[in-house]
């Protein structure tokens, strides 16, 4: 799926700092934890909670957020819709990557199991 330069761009330039509170806020009010959310981020970048906890601190967006992950394998068995992106079908990498973060988040939200969400075989 082609999502447009100017959509991209403004994914790219997103602070992790600034979506991260409402990520915590929706996972929260559904009954769930911000160590629930934090094992579902560190699963699919691969960041300890250290380097979590700097790239909030330093403001970093997206681009640089996820420069520096180690992507999960399995990410690639993440599919659904989210923000009205089939995000296994989304052709940017950057904007695929944080379309996937959305979607666990949502996952999480919804009440689904955590083996469910981490793809656990």
């Amino acid at each position: 799926m082609k999502t447009t330069k100017a959509h991209d761009e403004r994914v790219a330039k997103l602070t992790f700092e600034t979506v991260y509170p409402h990520y915590l806020k929706k996972v929260e009010s559904k009954g769930r934890t911000k160590e629930e959310l934090h094992e579902v981020i560190r699963w699919l970048t691969g960041f300890k909670e250290k380097d979590l906890q700097r790239l909030i601190k330093d403001g970093a967006t997206f681009e640089a957020f996820f420069s520096q992950a180690t992507l999960n394998a399995n990410a690639v068995l993440i599919k659904g819709t989210i923000c009205g992106y089939r995000v296994e079908e989304i052709e940017t990498p950057l904007t695929q990557q944080v379309r996937y973060l959305d979607k666990l988040v949502d996952e999480l939200a919804k009440g689904r199991l955590l083996e469910k969400i981490l793809r656990v075989p």
